[in-house]
């Protein structure tokens, strides 16, 4: 059986040794790069996903994600709560908002966003807008008759540049009118304009707490959420339920549970575009392969044949064309993880910029693992089939081959 084995791969040796070397290289190339395209697009996906759920911790969310109990419209004695989440081990500081509906005016044109209003030194220790201004700053403190913009909102002088309706272009400085949602109408000043580039954050605007209870003309101590930032030592399920136990009545979830089911859906589509992708590679290997060991078989027809007239078993000719497939599939993956090692390091020195943010492709060792695996599985199998057309053939048959 052994000796069997050695006549396969000398055999193998042989017909790759004495082939075209530029055929070979021009094989390897091409396995090399549907190993790429394996995973690179879902590398690309998996970036963006990464990339979506840090600018949901970072500017949405935070790590966890408190909200009025169901049926209720707001947090009752949101002061009494953030007390009681402050002493809670893992949390590393909270910070409540309360939003409310508001129409901005200027430059004679309109927008309705949603209005929030925070407390900066709470704030800054949840999320990370504070970094991310375009112009301006961010609030210091208790600041009244001023107001910061999202990207979108300011918008652009030529209603074509923008995405969503805007003001027209305002900036720093500019003075807007803000039509609130109980009656009130103020006039701000434009104090900053942020740019997170996560299209609900940068279509909204921020006031301070002070400011919210000028408009409501009293005390507020109610939200309709607060952010939890937690100390990255405390695993998000550990502080959740610390918080429950603490008493915390009001709806409790972390970043990932406060997704949407619509998010959900979008990246489940991206895994779907994902296998449609790495279908359409296989089936490109499969070809190439294919298409390789038919013409191989097919030229040395008569050479089969006669390896058949002497006593070689015809398995022992199917495993040395199974033996020029691995070897082939072998050089064509190295290749592809040499050329995904180097889109690595250049993506991570130059991230992808996308419009709603700098993408660096994330490479998971389980996934060129599993990549690998299949193109190997689907090659053998392409390798195979024609082997064993032809060496199924008589050994009269193959020696009047051309």
């Amino acid at each position: 059986m052994l000796e069997r084995e050695r006549v396969s791969v000398y055999l193998a040796w042989r017909s790759l040794a004495r082939g075209s070397r530029t055929s070979l290289l021009l094989n390897v190339a091409i396995i090399g790069l549907v190993f790429t395209n394996m995973i690179l697009l879902p590398s690309i996906i998996s970036g963006s996903v990464d990339l979506f759920n840090q600018q949901t911790i970072d500017y949405q969310t935070s790590d966890i994600l408190v909200r009025p109990a169901e049926g209720e419209q707001y947090i009752e004695r949101v002061g009494t709560l953030l007390e009681t989440i402050d002493r809670v081990p893992g949390v590393r500081r909270a910070s409540a908002r309360h939003a409310i509906g508001a129409t901005l005016l200027a430059r004679n044109r309109s927008v309705s966003v949603p209005v929030t209003a925070l407390n900066p030194r709470d704030e800054v220790e949840v999320t990370t807008i504070h970094e991310r201004m375009k112009d301006g700053e961010f609030f210091a403190g208790g600041e009244r008759g001023e107001i910061l913009v999202g990207q979108f909102v300011s918008g652009s002088e030529d209603a074509r540049e923008d995405l969503f309706t805007s003001l027209g272009g305002v900036r720093v400085g500019e003075r807007i009118e803000v039509a609130f949602a109980n009656g009130v109408i103020r006039d701000y000043v434009v104090k900053g304009i942020y740019e997170t580039r996560s299209y609900l954050v940068d279509y909204s605007a921020l006031i301070t707490w002070e400011e919210l209870e000028s408009v409501m003309d009293g005390q507020v101590d109610e939200a309709t959420e607060v952010l939890v930032r937690t100390d990255r030592a405390h695993e998000l399920g550990v502080v959740k339920r610390g918080l429950l136990e603490a008493g915390v009545q009001e709806e409790v979830k972390t970043w990932r549970e406060a997704i949407t089911s619509a998010v959900e859906e979008s990246i489940e589509t991206f895994g779907i575009i994902n296998s449609i992708s790495m279908l359409v590679s296989l089936v490109i290997a499969v070809v190439v392969i294919f298409i390789v060991i038919t013409i191989k078989a097919m030229n040395q027809r008569r050479q089969i044949a006669i390896l058949k007239a002497i006593g070689i078993h015809r398995g022992v000719i199917i495993r040395s064309y199974l033996l020029q497939v691995l070897a082939i599939c072998t050089l064509g993956t190295l290749v592809g993880l040499v050329a995904v090692g180097g889109i690595e390091a250049w993506f991570t020195a130059h991230p992808l910029i996308f419009p709603d943010g700098e993408l660096v492709p994330r490479f998971d060792p389980a996934a060129l693992v599993e990549n690998a695996a299949w193109l190997f599985v689907v090659s053998l199998i392409a390798g195979y089939i024609p082997a064993w057309r032809i060496t199924r053939e008589t050994v009269l048959s193959g020696m009047r081959a051309a």
